[in-house]
């Protein structure tokens, strides 16, 4: 009699936990991609009552392992690669122009650009080639190589290279510049067609206007020509991968 009452007893709790699970399997609180999505809408804050999805051009590839949040505009043939973020959720909006890349664990993120009542801080803004601010804006043709960081407010111009573990914060990066690796530009402007020295730190707006002029025998000059072109063809390569947008031809692949 005992055996009995149990294995009543066992199969009764058997057939409940099958009804959950079923119950569970028809009408789940959140699907798995909902749950590790890494594109998503920032969230709503004190100084934000708007959430915003990223706006992404089809042609550009986000792996599945970046993330990118918020306010964010990714251009045409962007590649972000593996654990790259780009959190449009403090500062924003972000802007990641046509042909540029942004490779493995770069961060892209910036300093509260409204305050608790929503009005804009002007300090944390920059105006990008369109007129409009932003909290980093990456212009065209631009590679942030790995593990480097922009954060704003921040611009970088058109046809520069960011090296490996590279720092820009509050700093304004003229168009076919070199910021070699390790090297940090923190609160000035690097003037169009300069680099900076691996490791060297520029906080001083005379040492930046003194930094050296990018010539024909520069060794890097044409590093990021090479660098936009590679990362346009990953970018369409990933894309027919992974079943996204990608074609035969790119118009304005090349560099300025």
């Amino acid at each position: 009699m005992r055996w009995a009452i149990i294995l009543t007893t066992v199969l009764f709790a058997a057939l409940l936990l099958g009804c959950a699970a079923e119950k569970g399997a028809i009408e789940p609180l959140e699907t798995p991609e909902e749950k590790a999505s890494n594109i998503h809408a920032n969230p709503i804050t004190e100084w934000n009552d708007e959430q915003t999805m990223p706006d992404i051009d089809p042609t550009a590839f986000v792996h599945p392992y970046a993330t990118v949040i918020g306010d964010v505009h990714i251009g045409k043939y962007v590649c972000i690669s593996p654990h790259a973020s780009v959190r449009g959720d403090e500062g924003m909006p972000i802007y990641v122009g046509d042909y540029s890349n942004i490779q493995d664990c770069v961060v892209i993120h910036a300093l509260e650009t409204r305050d608790a009542e929503g009005n804009p801080i002007e300090k944390n803004l920059v105006v990008g080639d369109d007129g409009k601010k932003y909290a980093v804006y990456i212009a065209d043709h631009v590679s942030l190589a790995h593990q480097s960081q922009v954060h704003g407010p921040a611009y970088v111009g058109s046809g520069t290279f960011i090296g490996m573990q590279a720092l820009v914060f509050k700093a304004k990066v003229g168009k076919n510049c070199v910021i070699e690796p390790g090297a940090k530009v923190i609160g000035v402007t690097i003037p169009d067609g300069r680099y900076v020295p691996a490791g060297m730190a520029v906080t001083n707006q005379s040492v930046a206007d003194n930094l050296p002029e990018i010539t024909e025998d520069y060794p890097f000059k044409h590093t990021n020509e090479a660098v936009v072109h590679v990362n346009i063809e990953l970018a369409k390569g990933y894309n027919a991968m992974f079943g996204g947008e990608s074609t035969e031809g790119t118009e304005g692949e090349g560099g300025h």
